[in-house]
């Protein structure tokens, strides 16, 4: 037990020498080029329905299509089954979202006895979202929805392209659509 336990510590002070090392700056990453120009994104991305939609309360994993003939983002499914629209009039705000969630596989590895699982429970990953807030024109309900993508590149492109079809303006790091004059007198 207690060479288990002079194993662990070792270990422990081990890793934290090498978190200790110093890091080399890129000399690209100024302060300047912090304001780095986004790639368009493409057609059609890769996506997982995480819910939101009322009527759709599964997850699933398909593609995110900008139906620009019908001003519209299209969840299409696995099998390229139209599911879910939001008109790019409906939405009013729109956020990259990033979390870090422990892999299942890193939970169970975690709950090993004797020591031996511990370093598993502090494994996470980043998961990067979509987060959209809508207003249903024709019943005036309101919901958020959010989509699961695969790397921050797209993520970035993604929600950008979308800020542009849908008019809307950004508010530090999250693109809003401003209510128009018009529409605050008629509601009250």
């Amino acid at each position: 037990m207690r060479f288990t336990a002079v194993l662990v510590l070792t270990l422990v002070a081990s890793i934290a020498a090498i978190a200790q090392r110093p890091r080399s700056i890129d000399a690209s990453a100024t302060a300047g080029s912090s304001t780095t120009a986004v790639a368009p994104a493409p057609q059609t991305v890769k996506a997982k329905y995480e819910g939101g939609v009322f009527g759709h309360n599964n997850t699933m994993t398909g593609t995110l299509s900008f139906d620009d003939t019908n001003q519209r983002l299209l969840f299409r499914n696995k099998q390229q089954k139209e599911v879910l629209f939001i008109p790019y009039g409906a939405i009013t705000s729109a956020f990259a979202d990033t979390q870090k969630r422990r892999p299942a596989a890193a939970t169970v590895a975690s709950h090993i006895p004797f020591y031996i699982g511990i370093p598993f429970g502090f494994i996470k990953t980043k998961v990067r979202y979509l987060t959209l807030q809508y207003t249903d024109p024709d019943s005036r309900a309101t919901g958020v929805t959010s989509f699961k993508l695969e790397n921050k590149q797209i993520l970035a492109s993604l929600l950008k392209t979308l800020a542009e079809k849908a008019e809307m303006t950004a508010r530090g790091e999250v693109y809003i659509k401003k209510r128009d004059a018009v529409v605050d007198k008629t509601i009250p």
